[in-house]
C-alpha cells in the first residue's frame, strides 16, 4: 500500500507587484497555517519518506516548514520544476517516477492542478484550500501503477477545518 498526501502551498503574499509569480513567498497567514497543519500530521504519526515540491518559493517554503515541524531531513525534499502549475497528468508523472522504496510521499504544489488530480482520482472536493492536505491510499506496491482504479481517499484537512 502506497500513500500520497497532496499539500497545497500556504497562502502567498501579493504585496510586491514586481515579483514574478514563481518568486512570491508565503504571506503571514501561510507562515501561521503551514506549521499548524504540520503539527496535525505529526499528531497522527504521518511522516513522509519523500516530499516532492514545486520550485515556486511559496511551495518550497511550505515543504521546508513541514519538514522542520515533522523532523524530516531537508535531504528528503526533492524540488521538481514540473510541479510548478502542473496539470493533474504532470503531477501523476512526477509521482510515478519515484522509487518504490518510498511508501508515503507528500506532493507540494498548486491549484488548479491539485483539484484536477483529486477529481481525476475520484475525490469529491470543490477546492483544496491553501495549506490544505488531501490524503490518498493506493492499493499497489509500485508508484508506476498509481491509477484511479486503485486509489481511494484517506483524509482531507485544511486550516479552517480544525
Amino acid at each position: 500500500m502506497k500513500k500520497i498526501i497532496l499539500v497545497r502551498h500556504g497562502k502567498s503574499a501579493w504585496n510586491n507587484p514586481n515579483l514574478a509569480d514563481h518568486d512570491r513567498p508565503l504571506a503571514d497567514r501561510g507562515l501561521d497555517n503551514v506549521p499548524e497543519m504540520g503539527f496535525r500530521l505529526k499528531e497522527k504519526g504521518i511522516l513522509p519518506d519523500l516530499i516532492l515540491s514545486s520550485t515556486a518559493t511559496r511551495a518550497s517554503q511550505t515543504a521546508e516548514i513541514l519538514a522542520e515541524v515533522l523532523h524530516i531531513p531537508k535531504s528528503k525534499i526533492a524540488y521538481e520544476k514540473y510541479l510548478y502549475h502542473a496539470s493533474s497528468a504532470m503531477i501523476l508523472k512526477c509521482i510515478q517516477r519515484q522509487d518504490d522504496s518510498h511508501e508515503l510521499i507528500f506532493v507540494v504544489g498548486h491549484n488548479p492542478g491539485m483539484n484536477d488530480f483529486i477529481e481525476f482520482f475520484g475525490g469529491n472536493l470543490d477546492n483544496l484550500p491553501t495549506s490544505g492536505q488531501y490524503g490518498m491510499l493506493v492499493d499497489t506496491d509500485h508508484w508506476l501503477q498509481v491509477r484511479p482504479e486503485n486509489c481511494r481517499a484517506w483524509f482531507i484537512d485544511f486550516p479552517k477545518k480544525g
